[in-house]
């Protein structure tokens, strides 16, 4: 079985007692916040590894590793074979600093994207300006024309608008 596929059955198991499962992630979310902490305080230099090198190196188990690798993936400039990596697959940590700032808003994780070494990767306007940006994409607007109150209902009902699909708004 491959790596991730452990860990998605470990870290997502619904079967699994909540109080064991909550401890998994308080601690992953530990061990993440220490490798970004790492990873963002020199964020041009692009680490590599196979992932049992990488686990050793940030101090933590493979699992761990896995769950980090999966987490990063999608910021990372050339994702790496999550799919089907096991302890040997070299693996790179090159990331794209914006899309991983943005990612991290999209997640909610604000213990992520309000780290300190950020402030030495982009100005305080610049971090704004990302999450504004990321924060508008999430964003769904309704297109076309704004109904009015005393429009005729779009359901074709004859009544104003007022009178029927918009009374109590």
């Amino acid at each position: 079985m491959a790596l991730l596929e452990k860990w998605r059955k470990m870290a997502y198991n619904e079967t699994e007692d909540k109080n064991k499962l909550q401890k998994l992630w308080a601690d992953y979310f530990e061990v993440e916040k220490g490798i970004y902490q790492k990873l963002l305080a020199d964020p041009d230099t692009v680490v590599t590894g196979t992932v049992a090198e990488l686990s050793e190196k940030y101090g933590t188990d493979i699992m761990t590793m896995t769950g980090f690798l999966d987490g990063i993936n999608d910021s990372l400039v050339k994702p790496n074979p999550i799919e089907e990596m096991t302890e040997d697959t070299e693996v790179s940590l090159g990331f794209d600093k914006e899309l991983l700032y943005k990612n991290m808003v999209a997640a909610g994780a604000d213990w992520l994207y309000g780290l300190t070494e950020w402030n030495d990767i982009f100005d305080e306007e610049k971090q704004k300006e990302l999450y504004k940006e990321q924060k508008r994409s999430q964003t769904v607007r309704h297109e076309g024309p704004k109904i009015g109150r005393n429009d005729p209902c779009p359901c074709g009902s004859g009544k104003k608008y007022k009178k029927c699909c918009g009374a109590g708004r």
